[in-house]
């Protein structure tokens, strides 16, 4: 099965999407989540790599790894993963001692964590990140604001709010797409938030120096950072990571 007709599926999928919240698992073309090995490299064990870290600083997926890397985010197990990842948040949060002074938050990164950006990864241009970044592109399709949720983070979400759990959404994108940011968020049902941190444009620290500072001006403001949520370790390491950290699973691209 080829990379061709993964697009195919994609196309094909998208257009006949019954809603946003199950547009990403309409796009299925294969469960696959097999190793296949390419010459001397074993798909699995490289994303093995990249989810624990121990693969750090890489700039593409290998050519080798384009279906495998397909395979996984269009389907079934890229869904259970995130859906795996959400129930442990929320058996976690829901045993928290709140204290109803709305100071209890929880961090939820954007990218690969609440909306997805896998219509965009799957077009030929990026190959699910084997072809190199690409800023004006993708800030293209970010102010296109038409990236589905996540559905597992998108239930995690509202249960968090349920329980009394104020949301800060914090992104590395830069201030010149807030509106549509917000816009995107909105219209996939993330309603509500505390705030939305995005980083100044002039800002040009790595996202550890970055997402780390932004998390200390929080609890200097008095909040209690109980959960924080994102696909890259840039995410939940460093100073101030909050209670418990969670990654969802992205073997597209790093950030460090």
């Amino acid at each position: 099965m080829g990379f061709s007709f993964l697009i195919l599926m994609l196309t094909i999928a998208t257009a006949v999407a019954s809603s946003i919240d199950n547009q990403i698992y309409l796009l299925m073309p294969h469960s696959g989540s097999s190793g296949h090995k390419h010459s001397d490299l074993n798909c699995l064990s490289w994303r093995l790599a990249v989810e624990t870290d121990n693969l750090q600083h890489w700039t593409t997926v290998p050519e080798a790894c384009i279906d495998y890397v397909g395979h996984y985010m269009l389907g079934k197990q890229y869904r259970q993963d995130c859906d795996f990842v959400a129930a442990e948040a929320y058996n976690y949060a829901k045993g928290l001692n709140l204290t109803g002074d709305g100071k209890d938050i929880w961090v939820f990164d954007i990218d690969e964590t609440t909306l997805s950006n896998l219509p965009y990864y799957a077009s030929d241009n990026v190959a699910f990140g084997a072809k190199p970044y690409n800023s004006t592109a993708f800030n293209k399709w970010v102010n296109e604001a038409t990236a589905p949720a996540i559905p597992a983070s998108l239930k995690l979400y509202k249960k968090l709010i349920k329980l009394g759990i104020k949301i800060v959404f914090l992104t590395g994108t830069r201030e010149t797409v807030r509106e549509p940011r917000a816009k995107n968020l909105k219209a996939v049902g993330y309603t509500e938030w505390e705030k939305l941190i995005l980083k100044d444009n002039n800002f040009h620290d790595n996202s550890v120096v970055y997402k780390s500072g932004k998390r200390k001006e929080l609890e200097e403001a008095g909040y209690r950072i109980r959960g924080n949520m994102g696909d890259q370790w840039s995410d939940l390491i460093g100073s101030n990571p909050g209670d418990r950290t969670f990654k969802l699973p992205d073997p597209m691209y790093y950030v460090g």
